[in-house]
């Protein structure tokens, strides 16, 4: 089957650009466009695409209101975000509603192909920065910059670490259930001891965590190759 992509851009040249980058990947194709967040919450809930790309700086519906919609509709739906800017306050945004991976505009002609890879991997797609700033804490809840060292969170069991795998990996309890073979009563018992455990209140929380202590892989931009280096004289 091939991979389904929903791209979301209000500037035509843009998406078409977008278009054409992932449509030469074999076994990918685009099923829709959307030419603002509104428009490509529709098409994605009627299309039930395997990824969504959304422009933040779109028109009607930003594509971060947008990503929230769709991972209520859909809590494992799929979502990369493009955006100008890399600052704090997109970032948290972006987790917070959700999104799976985070490409800047600027590199997407390098990275989206790659970002879109990881998604499909069931990874996490970041910049840099994006990484950075997780695995310094800074998009910790209650972060206040300061040294003092964070709280100890409790210890969790094989099974809870499994639980946390999947979610932040963007399944649902139901789904959760089917892979360790559990009831979904079980799953949902496991999420909200495992959410009261860690003391979190959100999917971003667990997500963050997942990254930090290593329970799901993040994929990053890969380094250029200076084709100046090791030419031959």
């Amino acid at each position: 089957m091939k991979l389904r992509i929903l791209i979301a851009d209000d500037h035509e040249v843009v998406r078409r650009g977008l278009c054409a980058l992932l449509q030469a990947r074999e076994g990918w194709e685009i099923c829709a466009e959307a030419k603002d967040g509104r428009e490509a919450v529709e098409k994605a809930s009627q299309l039930k695409p395997d990824v969504v790309i959304l422009d933040v700086g779109m028109p009607n519906l930003n594509g971060l209101a947008a990503t929230r919609q769709l991972t209520q509709l859909d809590p494992h739906c799929k979502v990369i975000v493009l955006t100008i800017t890399d600052s704090d306050q997109v970032i948290r945004e972006a987790l917070d509603a959700g999104a799976r991976g985070f490409v800047l505009k600027s590199d997407a002609a390098r990275d989206l192909v790659s970002a879109v890879e990881a998604l499909q991997r069931n990874r996490m797609f970041f910049t840099p920065r994006v990484n950075d700033m997780v695995l310094a804490g800074f998009l910790d809840k209650g972060h206040s910059g300061s040294s003092s060292e964070p709280p100890r969170l409790p210890k969790l069991t094989s099974r809870e670490r499994e639980v946390i795998q999947l979610l932040a990996e963007g399944k649902s309890s139901k789904e959760v259930a089917c892979v360790l073979n559990l009831s979904t009563k079980t799953a949902e018992t496991h999420r909200s001891n495992i959410m009261r455990k860690l003391g979190f209140h959100s999917i971003r929380d667990l997500v963050v965590y997942a990254v930090k202590n290593n329970i799901i892989q993040v994929q990053m931009p890969t380094q250029l190759h200076n084709p100046t280096e090791g030419s031959a004289a």
